[in-house]
C-alpha cells in the first residue's frame, strides 16, 4: 500500500439528503418488520410516527468504498471490517440533510503475515450545525501488513464477563439480507457476487458487518429499552467472524442497567460473530 498517500489523504465533506424511505430501507436491511404484529419494530418501517434505528448513523453521509482507489495501493478485496463504534449526541431525525466529515486517524502495522489495521472516524452534523453522532471504524487490511504505520491506534475493546448472559435475543436473517442491506450504501461485491466472495476466501457472499451490528442494536433495544431507541447513547464492538445470510443471530446481553456488554453468535454454527460489545443506555 502507499502509506504516504493514505496519511496525507483529506476527505471532502459528504453531504447527504435522505428521506423517510431511506430510513425505512435501512431498517428493513437490518431485519425490522419480520413480525408484522410487533408494534415496537413497526415503528422503524411505517411512516406514521417513524423512528430511526440508531445504527443508521453508520451509513449516513457514507464516503463510498474509497479504499478501492488505486492511488492508495490497498489490497481492497481482502479488507474486512474489524471494529465499529458510534456515539449519539442528538436525536437522529427520520429524514433530513446531514454532513459527514472524515479523517484517517492511524494505520497500525501488525506484521507482514498478519496484516494492518486502519482507524477512521466520522463526525456527523445536521445542516443547522447540531452534532448528531461520532462514528469510528477499524478496517482489517489482511494483505497490507509489514509496510509501516502512523498515528495512535485506539484501545481495543475489553473481553466479556466469564458467565452466562442475562438475556438472549434470537434474530433470524434472510438469505437475501445482504442484497437488501447493500442498498443503504455498501456495495462491496463480496456481499453480493459469489465469485468475488470466493476470491476473498469465502465460500459464499457474506453479510455486511454493519448489518450484523444493526441487528445487535435492535436486540439491545428490544431487551433493555423496548420501544425507546432514543435511550441508546453508544455502542462499540469487534467483528470476529463473518455471518452468512440466512443464519440466525443470538445476541447475548450482560447487565440490566445503563451499561451493558454483549456479543452475537451464529446459532447454526455456534460461533461468536460479534464480540466484546458495549452499549450505554440512558
Amino acid at each position: 500500500m502507499n502509506l504516504d498517500s493514505i496519511e496525507r489523504h483529506s476527505f471532502a465533506p459528504v453531504d447527504h439528503a435522505y428521506t423517510a424511505r431511506d430510513a425505512i430501507l435501512y431498517a428493513l436491511g437490518v431485519g425490522c418488520g419480520a413480525d408484522p404484529l410487533d408494534e415496537a419494530d413497526l415503528g422503524y418501517v411505517y411512516e406514521a410516527g417513524l423512528k430511526t434505528v440508531p445504527s443508521f448513523v453508520n451509513v449516513l453521509a457514507h464516503p463510498g468504498f474509497w479504499a478501492k482507489d488505486p492511488r492508495f495501493g490497498i489490497d481492497w478485496i481482502r479488507i474486512l471490517h474489524g471494529e465499529q463504534s458510534f456515539e449519539i449526541h442528538a436525536p437522529i431525525p427520520p429524514e433530513g440533510r446531514v454532513r459527514g466529515t472524515y479523517r484517517i486517524d492511524a494505520v497500525e502495522d501488525l506484521g507482514a503475515d498478519r496484516g494492518a489495521r486502519l482507524y477512521q472516524s466520522k463526525e456527523l452534523h445536521a445542516v443547522d450545525g447540531t452534532h448528531l453522532a461520532t462514528v469510528r471504524t477499524v478496517l482489517f487490511m489482511r494483505g497490507d501488513g509489514g509496510q509501516g504505520g502512523f498515528g495512535s491506534p485506539a484501545a481495543s475493546p475489553t473481553p466479556l464477563p466469564e458467565r452466562a448472559p442475562d438475556a438472549v435475543v434470537e434474530t433470524p436473517t434472510l438469505p437475501r439480507q445482504a442484497l437488501i442491506y447493500r442498498l443503504s450504501g455498501d456495495l462491496n461485491p463480496i456481499h453480493a457476487d459469489p465469485a468475488a466472495a470466493r476470491r476473498a476466501g469465502f465460500e459464499a457472499p457474506i453479510l455486511h458487518g454493519l448489518c450484523t451490528l444493526g441487528i445487535a442494536t435492535r436486540a439491545v433495544i428490544a431487551a433493555r429499552a423496548p420501544g425507546a431507541p432514543e435511550r441508546l447513547r453508544s455502542m462499540s464492538l469487534r467483528f470476529s467472524k463473518p455471518v452468512f445470510p440466512g443464519e440466525t443471530i443470538l445476541t447475548e446481553i450482560f447487565g440490566t442497567g445503563g451499561s451493558l456488554r454483549f456479543r452475537c453468535r451464529a446459532k447454526e454454527r455456534d460461533i461468536v460473530v460479534l464480540d466484546r460489545g458495549s452499549a450505554e443506555l440512558l
